[in-house]
């Protein structure tokens, strides 16, 4: 219980550093959730971010594994047979080898054999006999063997590792980004509707004075409350609105040990974000022109796999060569005299082999250039479908500057009616239709501005991800 108790207080205390105090932060207790320290906890503690960082931990073990396939290695082999008192045989036999690179394997050798019915072959000097050689592959395998190529393609793996990374964590900040700016629309909108529920409300009440001083007629009254009715219906519904935003941002949420939170009442968005949002998804300044195709990490990943599957080709090309495996070893029962080295004692032999009609080796070669031709195909293909996705989100991102303003103007101009029809009103020269009917006008356009400044924001994290950038900044 302590534990738990412990747990808890530590929990309280994270939650409430992540929503820390903005300077612009109102006086009735609300907190600010900027949208950089937003993306900082995604980008840090999100499952998926996590999970996105074992690609590269499974590049790199894929990669010590192939370079295992050179680790020298020790062999020891003993055989010992005693039946009825007789040694048939005691034969030990120990190896180290050493493999390098172009199919070329050094290896030492000891050998010790005894027994009543030793094969004659096996008969070595009593202290031993000991070998040093090289075995080389000359056909299969001298430029380019399964163990150079498992190699390569890890290394080449590794780098894929990287860019299927950084696609990882863009699409989970975009994901996130989005979230972010629909909670701040439906806060907007929702702050929206109170303006001009209490709005409709003084409104009431002056119609109510003027009714009891006689200047206006009863039905205003009427006419006034529905306006409050249907703004408070309007309040209601964008509450939920806003309720099911910031269920949805809190999905998105976490602390370290896989902790999720969720957004409070008082925590609100960044209403000011068009002016920082550049900055926080590091897109500011970047031209069309700067846009280097070939830096993409979609691009970047295909061309890693190309890499393998053109290592794999030749791989598959040399089998076509046919099997020419020798060895040779010199042999002395004293290694420490060098002189007991000479090429009149020796073990040496060769092997060699090759199917005469390589329908099997033919058939894999075929069959790796065609997945290489596939995946040319796919490598064009994205190239065009990326290059022409950044050039779309540039130019929608251009019409947006002009509809931003025009839906400003548009919103002074409804904002300048209503005021002049309230003045009017104030002088017994209009009626609360006409309030009302300018004010409906206003709030559409407030809230068709709302709308577009959320495509705006998704336009420009559209571009964020596109360009499939990693935020290095948070």
């Amino acid at each position: 219980m302590l534990m738990k108790n412990i747990i808890n207080i530590l929990c309280l205390t994270i939650v409430s550093s992540l929503f820390a105090q903005n300077e612009t932060t109102p006086k009735h207790d609300t907190l600010v959730l900027s949208f950089s320290e937003y993306l900082g906890y995604v980008k840090k503690f999100h499952p998926i971010a996590k999970q996105a960082n074992l690609t590269i931990q499974l590049g790199q073990a894929n990669l010590m594994k192939a370079r295992g396939g050179f680790d020298p290695k020790v062999e020891v082999d003993h055989s010992r047979k005693i039946f009825k008192a007789t040694e048939y045989y005691d034969q030990l036999n120990a190896t180290f080898k050493i493999p390098t690179w172009y199919g070329i394997e050094l290896k030492g050798h000891f050998e010790q054999n005894d027994g009543e019915y030793l094969n004659p072959e096996s008969f070595v000097p009593e202290d031993g006999l000991y070998s040093a050689g090289i075995s080389a592959s000359l056909g299969q395998g001298l430029f380019i063997n399964k163990r150079m190529a498992d190699l390569k393609k890890a290394k080449f793996f590794k780098e894929q590792t990287l860019a299927d990374r950084e696609i990882l964590i863009n699409q989970i900040l975009y994901d996130a980004a989005v979230a972010y700016f629909n909670w701040l629309q439906a806060y907007t909108e929702v702050k929206t509707f109170e303006r001009f529920l209490e709005n409709a409300r003084i409104r009431v009440e002056g119609v109510q004075r003027s009714v009891e001083a006689g200047d206006k007629a009863a039905i205003d009254i009427t006419e006034a409350s529905i306006t409050v009715k249907n703004r408070a219906l309007g309040l209601e519904q964008s509450k939920v609105s806003l309720m099911k935003a910031a269920l949805e941002l809190s999905t998105f949420l976490w602390l370290n040990d896989a902790i999720p939170v969720e957004i409070q009442d008082h925590v609100i968005p960044d209403i000011n974000i068009e002016s920082t949002i550049d900055n926080d998804l590091e897109i500011s300044g970047l031209a069309l022109n700067d846009f280097i195709l070939e830096n993409h990490p979609k691009l970047r990943s295909l061309n890693m796999k190309y890499e393998g599957l053109e290592v794999d080709k030749r791989l598959k090309a040399n089998k076509l060569l046919p099997i020419i495996d020798v060895q040779y070893n010199f042999l002395t029962e004293d290694p420490d005299i060098a002189r007991t080295l000479n090429t009149n004692t020796y073990k040496g032999g060769f092997n060699i082999a090759f199917p005469l009609f390589l329908r099997k080796e033919r058939g894999d070669l075929n069959l790796a250039k065609l997945k290489l031709k596939d995946l040319e195909f796919d490598i064009n293909n994205e190239r065009i479908t990326i290059q022409n996705k950044v050039l779309a989100v540039y130019r929608e991102l251009t019409s947006f500057e002009t509809q931003n303003q025009l839906i400003d103007d548009i919103v002074n101009d409804y904002t300048t009616m209503l005021n002049a029809e309230e003045r009017k009103f104030s002088f017994g020269e209009s009626s609360i239709f006409l309030i009302n009917s300018r004010e409906k006008n206003l709030i559409d356009a407030q809230l068709k501005a709302i709308t577009l400044q959320n495509k705006f924001l998704k336009t420009k994290a559209k571009l964020f991800n596109t360009l499939s950038r990693d935020l290095q900044n948070l």
